[in-house]
Parts: structure tokens; C-alpha cells; sequence
């Protein structure tokens, strides 16, 4: 084991008051499944998942369930509630597939945005993202904020906006959080993307304060217009925590190899990226919390209300579901099998996809037909926006980049259609801020100032100050560890770097 010194950068609030949040890790999943009590409850789902979070999770699954769980997957060992979203997998050139490989298993942010913020009452459930969906309706990349039309801020463009999918190298500097909106194709992930794919995504926080659950598993909950923070529409002025999940997968795993990414719900493109979420919290203890959590860390470690029920990284790893309902016990939704688990076809879009049929039994018969790129847009650099939990980064836009996509008659629009040829070069990393470079080897422990900023929000003019400081980082051989290690430590350092544009 070595310790060696490296400087990041911090944020000092010189005025106003900064949004608290926290991270919770989920290291390990309770099940990979064809379950979601929420959308197909009492059958098995039409697509698998990866589960994170309370063991009692079934076909049916309610408040009291999640709370009798007899463990959990997450580090604070009462927090019973239920995360999942779908799995991503490799479509090999001769049609077998098999699950990308989990880095570090999930975090579930809580942050704290806006005033008065409740917690998710009893019964509580939501759902984010369309799986369905299979293009983006809006300019590509995004535009700043503050140029942000009726049209960017209304609920169908700021839910579709609600999703990222970040490159991961931990050689470059970071994308930003969000950067962008759907699965680059494998070329692009094998050139760029050595430490894998980062999955993005927001839900709601805006709730109508009665409704705890919803036909359509959407319409008591609407985003704020900022997605991430701003203001709530009329009739959804209750604020909730807004809950961000980010999932690692190791893409690098396939590098060379023939064939392609999909997801679970047979989505090539990553459009139809989608997540859920049951409350399983104690609410007296979920509400104390999201009034005193307050640390900048975002370390659960930090919170007086979850001292004395941290679990380790080898506890959560011991939690399973606790039955598997024997129609799926023959599923295999690992593989290496013929198709995706459920049957499911791989729909390319740009029109949106055919429903799943929940409940088949049937185990994949057919071999996936692959594409040699899925319909995505090209990105040269970051949006102008990329605040966010998982990172943040400045860009140079040059007008000759930016292209939009194509206008639609129908209501959402077409994507454009992909190159045959794959690029020679990679498109081009957003320039983003670089850590700080130490003027000698002991620097001020109290750092200094190297930049500042300010921003209006919600009537209240905030000044930012980049600090440098200096931050001790613990190298270990073990692969996986260090990914985890260091997607944890810089989910912390990036989240609070920058300013709203």
C-alpha cells in the first residue's frame, strides 16, 4: 500500500447557502431479474434488472414489505428501499449475450434541493425515463440554461434530459455529469472509454403532495425546470429529495471484440434508459436526516442519523433477495445465452419502440439482429450545462460544431441517422477545468483562491471560490477497488466544482 499527495479543487460558498446532499452506496445488487413491482407487479417484468437495496423484493412489493427486508445491499443497513434500472449487455457478432460487469455496484444521491424538502411519505413510488423511447427531441449538444426555451423546459425535454451516459477515463480530464443523452456506439466506447460507461439518471423532486404512487407511475411527480434545482410547476410545489442514480459498467471488458451494447429492455441507443424506486426508509429517520445532513462530504459516514448501521462493503455484498418466484428460476439473464432474458427484440428506433409483453416464461429462441451502430447523434463537446453529482466541466463551443436534430412532424423527434463509416478519430473531449498544479511540494495546507464566481438562484446571489487544496489518496493493486475508490472520491470533488450557467 502507498499515499501519495495530489490536489483537487474545492468549493468555498463566500455567500449564500450551499444544497446539501448525501451518496448512498448500494455495493452490491440483491438480484439480476425480471422484476418491477411497479410497472408489472404480479409478474414476472418483460426485461431484466439489477436490483439494489431491501431483500424482500418480489413480483409484489409494497412499503411494509421493503421494511421487513432481513438486510440490504446499501451502506446504511435501515435504508430498505428499492433501486433498479435496467442491465446492460454485450450482443456478440454471432448473437450470444452476456451482462457487461458491474464496477462498485450503485450510488443513490439524495440531494437536497430547494426549501422545505419532506421525505418520501409511506407507499412512496416513482418512475424516471421511457423505455420506449429510442430518440431525443431536442438541440445536440444542450444549450446553456439560460437559453433555455418554454419547449426545453417542458416535462417530456427535461425528463429526456434527465439522462447521461458519461465516458469514463480516468487518464483525461472528467466529462461532465449529463454530458450526454445516449449510449455512444462501441467504436467510441472502445477508443475512449477505458475505465467503462457511467448510466445517469434524475428523477423527479416536484411532488402534487398526495398521490403517492400513480397509474402511469409518473403523474404525481414533475421535474423543477432546471431539472437538478430551479422551479416547480403549479400543482407540484411539495419538494422531495432528488434522488440521482449513477451505475458503472465495464465496457473495456468487450474492447476488440465484434458486436454491440444494449440494454435490458432490448434499447441499443440509450434513450430508453429508465430507473425506479420504492421508499423503504424509516420516514422519522429519513426526514432527520434530510434536515440534518448537511455536511459538504456527502458521506453517509458524516450523519449522525445513520451512525451505528453503516454496514461494510462485504456485508452489503452478503444480501440476496429472499425468494426467486419459480417462474424465473430458469431464467438466465447473465448468459452467455441466445438473447436477451424475456425474448426481448432489439428495437432501434427512431420511432418509438413496441411495448414488451410482461410475464413470458419463454427462454430467448431467436438471435439478436445487430446493427454495426445504433441511431446516435455525433457530440463534439460538452453542454453548456453539465452540473451535476457525478461531474462537471467547462466547454468552448465553436459554432461549426453544433448540430441540431432534425425536425419531425411527430411529436417526438427524428434522431439523426448514424455514418455506415466509423470515424478515424474520436470526436473531440469537452476542455474542462484541470485540477490545480502545485507551485511547490508543500503547499498551504489551507489552500488558496484561484478563481471565483457568482450566480443568481431563486432571488439570491451566490459567490463561489475555487480553492486548491490538498487531498490524500490511498493506491491499492486490486482493480476494482480503485475504480470504486476513485469514482467515490470524485463524485464528491466534481460535484461541487463550477457554477450555474
Amino acid at each position: 500500500m502507498k499515499s501519495a499527495a495530489s490536489l483537487s479543487a474545492a468549493v468555498v460558498l463566500l455567500s449564500g447557502s450551499a444544497n446539501a446532499f448525501w451518496r448512498m452506496p448500494c455495493f452490491s445488487r440483491t438480484a439480476l431479474m425480471r422484476l418491477d413491482p411497479i410497472v408489472d407487479p404480479g409478474t414476472p417484468s418483460s426485461h431484466g434488472h439489477v436490483i439494489h437495496g431491501g431483500s424482500n423484493f418480489a413480483e409484489t412489493t409494497t412499503y411494509d414489505m421493503l421494511r421487513e427486508s432481513t438486510c440490504t445491499s446499501c451502506q446504511f443497513g435501515d435504508d430498505k428501499s428499492a433501486y433498479w434500472t435496467p442491465s446492460l449487455h454485450f450482443v456478440h457478432g454471432d448473437g450470444k449475450v452476456e451482462i457487461v460487469p458491474q464496477i462498485g455496484g450503485m450510488l443513490a444521491y439524495y440531494l437536497l434541493l430547494g426549501e422545505n424538502i419532506k421525505a418520501f411519505p409511506k407507499g412512496f413510488q416513482m418512475l424516471a425515463g421511457d423505455s420506449q423511447l429510442r430518440n431525443f427531441s431536442g438541440p445536440v449538444p444542450d444549450p446553456p440554461t439560460s437559453a433555455w426555451s418554454l419547449d426545453d423546459m417542458s416535462q417530456e425535454s427535461l425528463a429526456q434530459k434527465s439522462l447521461g451516459f458519461n465516458c469514463l477515463d480516468y487518464n483525461r480530464a472528467p466529462e461532465g455529469s449529463r454530458y450526454r443523452h445516449f449510449l455512444p456506439d462501441k467504436a467510441f466506447l472502445d477508443q475512449n472509454c477505458g475505465n467503462g460507461i457511467r448510466a445517469e439518471i434524475f428523477f423527479p423532486s416536484c411532488w402534487n403532495g398526495k398521490d403517492v404512487a400513480a397509474k402511469n407511475h409518473k403523474s404525481h411527480m414533475a421535474y423543477p425546470n432546471l431539472i437538478d434545482g430551479g422551479k416547480c410547476p403549479e400543482g407540484f410545489e411539495t419538494r422531495l429529495p432528488s434522488l440521482f442514480y449513477e451505475t458503472i459498467w465495464n465496457t473495456n471488458a468487450f474492447k476488440g471484440k465484434d458486436g454491440q451494447f444494449v440494454w435490458s429492455n432490448g434499447d441499443p441507443t440509450g434513450y430508453g434508459y429508465h430507473a425506479d424506486f420504492i421508499n423503504g426508509w424509516d420516514i422519522n429517520v429519513l426526514q432527520s436526516a434530510v434536515t440534518d445532513c448537511t455536511n459538504p462530504s456527502g458521506r453517509v459516514e458524516d450523519c449522525k442519523h445513520f451512525a451505528g448501521s453503516l454496514q461494510t462493503e462485504q456485508q452489503q455484498d452478503k444480501c440476496d433477495i429472499q425468494e426467486t418466484p419459480e417462474v424465473l428460476k430458469k431464467d438466465d439473464c447473465a448468459g452467455p445465452a441466445k438473447g436477451l432474458c424475456g425474448n426481448v427484440p432489439v428495437q432501434y428506433g427512431p420511432q418509438y419502440a413496441n411495448p414488451l409483453k410482461p410475464g413470458s416464461p419463454d427462454k430467448p429462441t431467436a438471435k439478436p439482429t445487430i446493427s454495426s451502430v445504433a441511431a446516435v447523434p455525433t457530440q463534439t463537446y460538452a453542454p453548456a450545462r453539465s452540473e451535476g453529482p457525478g461531474g462537471i466541466s467547462k466547454y468552448e463551443a465553436k459554432t461549426d460544431a453544433v448540430k441540431e436534430a432534425p425536425k419531425a412532424s411527430s411529436k417526438v423527434e427524428v434522431a439523426a441517422k448514424p455514418s455506415p463509416k466509423v470515424e478515424e478519430k474520436p470526436a473531440a473531449y469537452p476542455v474542462v477545468t484541470p485540477a490545480p498544479v502545485p507551485e511547490k511540494q508543500n503547499a498551504d495546507p489551507k489552500g488558496k483562491i484561484v478563481s471565483t464566481t457568482t450566480y443568481t438562484s431563486a432571488g439570491v446571489v451566490y459567490e463561489i471560490a475555487i480553492e486548491e487544496v490538498a487531498v490524500t489518496v490511498t493506491v491499492t493493486d486490486d482493480a476494482a477497488y480503485k475504480h470504486k475508490h476513485r469514482r467515490h472520491a470524485d463524485a464528491h470533488v466534481r460535484r461541487h466544482i463550477g457554477a450555474r450557467h
